[in-house]
């Protein structure tokens, strides 16, 4: 069996201070794969550049210059994690047999690879790299996490317990992946939906290498929030047999307040009917609140916006984008 290429796909974002060392890490993983006839010689690294502000597209390019597996893509502006996970995919599913799509601050552990391509090489399509524990969070991070993966799976959503976006997919796998048209991006929801064989591999997270995390409190819940209404419509449903409830407890209230009024029991007193009108008023803004989320994922659905736009490609990126565009042109001709 001919040796499969891989491409590692790594996100970037501000990453000058980690991606020097970094950069050799995955390297060095490269050839060792190759040197045990796992991976093909015609591995790459493709770094994406996710609108960094500092010298993460410098670094890049100084590192393609000095070595052809070295390659990178940046993004027009910043558009997030996701989307740069998918612009790396879409990129090289072409150029390669598999994909592993890792961060690039050092915290997963690269060593996974191996056994994901062990996976690989024995039929699997998707490898997901699993946290086989959490001692390194805090335990508001850790408390909060756990809770997202098991609120995801209340909700109604396929998705890997403690697995984040580290991940091998084949190019069989991203090929029909490419049919996802979705502009709202959850990837660790949207990746079990394509099917394929899959399984997981276990490692133990560490910390940061170098630099800030690039995803504070607000962006995991911004984060949590997209992979609940993105992947279910469980909420809706719950708004709907909520209301229902309600009104049916107030369809009770008003009997009640019309039987008590007829028998010549009702006082007055404004306490609880503000009671009432502010709990009404609350819920209603919730709901609402809810089912607007819904509908603004649908504005943006039927934009059907880019989901990632280039900028610019590294030299070997380039030439083989050239390449591919020249053949699709000469395809369509004929």
């Amino acid at each position: 069996m001919k040796a499969p290429v891989l491409y590692i796909v790594i996100p970037c974002y501000n990453e000058q201070e980690v991606l020097p060392t970094t950069a050799g890490m995955f390297l060095a993983k490269i050839e060792s794969l190759t040197e045990k006839g796992k991976i093909s010689p015609d591995s790459r690294i493709l770094f994406v550049n996710d609108g960094s502000r500092d010298d993460t597209w410098k670094i890049i390019t100084e590192l393609s210059e000095r070595d052809p597996r070295y390659q990178g893509i940046a993004q027009s502006r910043n558009r997030g994690h996701q989307a740069a996970v998918l612009a790396g995919l879409m990129e090289c599913r072409e150029r390669c047999d598999v994909t592993i799509s890792i961060d690039c601050d050092g915290q997963d552990d690269i060593n996974a690879m191996d056994e994901m391509i062990d996976a690989y090489l024995d039929g699997c399509e998707v490898v997901y790299g699993v946290r086989s524990k959490r001692e390194t969070d805090t335990f508001f991070k850790r408390f909060t996490a756990e809770g997202f993966y098991k609120l995801l799976s209340f909700m109604g959503a396929e998705v890997v317990f403690n697995h984040a976006d580290y991940r091998l997919i084949s190019s069989r796998v991203l090929k029909e992946f490419a049919n996802f048209k979705e502009v709202n991006l959850f990837l660790r929801g949207m990746v079990p939906l394509v099917g394929f064989k899959s399984t997981s591999v276990y490692y133990e997270r560490h910390e940061r290498i170098a630099g800030e995390s690039k995803y504070p409190l607000k962006k995991m819940l911004a984060l949590a929030f997209d992979g609940i209404t993105s992947l279910s419509v469980k909420p809706i449903r719950m708004v709907f047999f909520a209301g229902l409830i309600i009104m049916m407890l107030s369809f009770i209230g008003i009997l009640w307040a019309v039987v008590q009024a007829l028998a010549g029991g009702t006082v007055s007193g404004w306490a609880s009917l503000a009671c009432i009108v502010c709990f009404m008023g609350g819920v209603q803004c919730l709901f609402l609140g809810v089912i607007g989320e819904y509908i603004g994922k649908i504005y943006l659905e039927v934009k059907a916006r880019p989901r990632y736009i280039i900028a610019e490609r590294t030299e070997g990126m380039q030439e083989d984008f050239s390449v591919q565009t020249a053949v699709s042109w000469h395809d369509t001709e004929d």
